[in-house]
C-alpha cells in the first residue's frame, strides 16, 4: 500500500457519506457512520467504533475496540488506546419519565474534544463535553470527570493530575526554579500555575 491509498478491511463497516483521507487504514469489523471524517494517515482497530459526523485528524491512531461517539473532535496525532469510551450522553437514560425509548431528539450529544498529540489509555473513560488538553496522557482505566490541561499525567477514578508529560510522552523530571525536562528528549518546560507551556 502507498501513502496515497486507503485501505478499508471486507469486514469493516464504512457509510458511503464518511470521508477517509489518503493512507488511512480501517481494520476488520471497525465503523464509521456517516458523515463522519477521517484525516490522512490514521489507523482505526478492529471493531473501533466512529460515531456520526466524528471528526479525526491527521495521523490519529484508535486501537482495537475503542468507542467514539459524536460530536467527538480528535485532533492531529491522537492516540486511544484498546477499549477506551469518548462518551456524549451526560444524563443517559434509555426511556424518558413517560416510558418512551428515547431517540435522536429527545437528549443532547455532547461530544470529547481531544487536543493535539494527546493520549488516552485502555480503557479509559471520557465523559461527555470533557476536553483533553495538547499532548496530556490520560492513564490506563482512568475516568476523566472534567478537563485535563496540556501536558497533563491524570490517572485513576476519578482521573486526578499525577504528573506532567513531554511531547514524547514520557513523565517530566522536575529541575528546579519551575522547570520540568523531558528525558528522552531534553526539551524543558515552565510550570505556571497548574499550567505547563514549553520553556
Amino acid at each position: 500500500m502507498t501513502t496515497e491509498e486507503r485501505r478499508i478491511a471486507p469486514s469493516a463497516d464504512v457509510d458511503p457519506s464518511a470521508e477517509i483521507g489518503r493512507g488511512t487504514t480501517v481494520w476488520h469489523l471497525a465503523q464509521v457512520r456517516e458523515k463522519a471524517k477521517l484525516g490522512t494517515g490514521c489507523i482505526l482497530g478492529r471493531g473501533a467504533y466512529v460515531g456520526p459526523g466524528v471528526v479525526l485528524g491527521d495521523n490519529v491512531k484508535l486501537q482495537n475496540y475503542a468507542l467514539v461517539y459524536e460530536p467527538a473532535v480528535l485532533e492531529d496525532g491522537v492516540f486511544v488506546g484498546p477499549a477506551a469510551v469518548l462518551t456524549n450522553d451526560t444524563y443517559p437514560r434509555s426511556a424518558d419519565v413517560d416510558g418512551r425509548l428515547k431517540r435522536d431528539g429527545d437528549w443532547e450529544a455532547l461530544g470529547v474534544v481531544v487536543r493535539e498529540g494527546a493520549a488516552i489509555g485502555a480503557r479509559a473513560v471520557i465523559v461527555a463535553g470533557k476536553t483533553i488538553g495538547r499532548y496530556a496522557l490520560v492513564g490506563a482505566g482512568a475516568v476523566v470527570t472534567r478537563d485535563v490541561p496540556d501536558f497533563a499525567l491524570v490517572a485513576g477514578n476519578p482521573a486526578r493530575r499525577i504528573g506532567w508529560v513531554g511531547r514524547a510522552g514520557r513523565p517530566l523530571a522536575e529541575s528546579g526554579d519551575g522547570l520540568w525536562t523531558c528525558p528522552e528528549t531534553g526539551e524543558k518546560y515552565m510550570e505556571d500555575g497548574h499550567l505547563l507551556v514549553p520553556a
